[in-house]
């Protein structure tokens, strides 16, 4: 019989800010996934355009690197938002971890997933998340609870979630207290014995 064992978070890494984020400062979304088509950061891109409409000093940063970074830059370019959107490239763990602590918002536009780890270090940093619905990812959140879901390739629906959970204080507030209790199993003192009750199961 197969056995799922989960993804290993160092939640001592991973961990919320230790103080809130400046108010003045803008709205600040991030985006956690290579640049290549099954992450669909182009729909993530369409709707921060949308989104800059209700938050006009919104910023998004993508961390990642992949085959469509010119695409992509130029949909920004395209979109109007260039000139607020930070094309990161791929950061070390701690980099990623203090991007997420400066972050308002995390987005997994995935049209396929597994169990992403940028979701669940995300939850990890006390960082609200947005993701599509696909694959593994109803099965390690849930929706409306400890992240918000919705459709894949649904830019509005993403700006949508975007804009309501930015205008909700108190679903932030529990989304955030949920996240950071959610990713508790996935530390290496939850995970180890799930992985030496499999060795032992087929030495």
């Amino acid at each position: 019989p197969s056995q799922v064992v989960p993804n290993i978070i160092d939640l001592s890494r991973f961990s919320p800010a230790t103080s809130p984020r400046d108010k003045e400062a803008g709205l600040h979304l991030v985006v956690a996934r290579n640049l290549e088509a099954i992450y669909d950061n182009a729909t993530a891109l369409r709707c921060f355009a949308q989104v800059r409409a209700a938050y006009p000093t919104a910023t998004l940063t993508v961390a990642g690197s992949g085959p469509l970074a010119a695409e992509l830059q130029a949909l920004a370019s395209e979109l109007g938002v260039a000139d607020a959107v930070t094309f990161a490239g791929r950061l070390d763990r701690d980099a990623m971890a203090n991007l997420y602590r400066q972050a308002d918002v995390c987005l997994n536009p995935s049209l396929a997933d597994n169990m992403p780890n940028s979701v669940l270090e995300a939850l990890a940093c006390g960082l609200p998340v947005i993701s599509t619905n696909v694959g593994g990812v109803p099965y390690i959140v849930e929706d409306g609870r400890t992240a918000v879901l919705v459709p894949p390739d649904e830019a509005q629906e993403m700006a949508q979630a975007i804009v309501k959970l930015c205008s909700d204080p108190v679903l932030r507030s529990q989304l955030r207290d949920a996240g950071s209790r959610a990713v508790a199993p996935y530390a290496w003192d939850q995970v180890r014995p799930q992985w030496l009750a499999l060795y032992h199961s087929v030495v």
